[in-house]
């Protein structure tokens, strides 16, 4: 009797023909794209509920760092 290929379970052995054909390249223009994923923590996720928001907010504190660097008195 033949176990059902649908189970959970991993195999102890696997054949190359199991895992069918593989294509070169699949991938490739995707990968060149990239990617720069960003998880945000719950809190601050509810604070930016869009990626503009998010942005804008960074940039903003990216233009203060840069006003607020640099200056010293003496």
């Amino acid at each position: 009797m033949r176990k059902d290929r649908a189970s959970d379970e991993l195999r102890p052995e696997y054949r190359r023909e199991d895992l069918g054909q593989g294509v070169r390249g699949k991938y490739f223009e995707a990968y060149q794209k990239g990617t720069n994923l960003v998880l945000l923590s719950p809190d601050v996720a509810k604070v930016f509920p869009t990626e503009e928001a998010v942005n804008e907010a960074l940039r903003s504190l990216i233009n203060i760092a840069k006003k607020s660097t640099g200056r010293t008195t003496r």
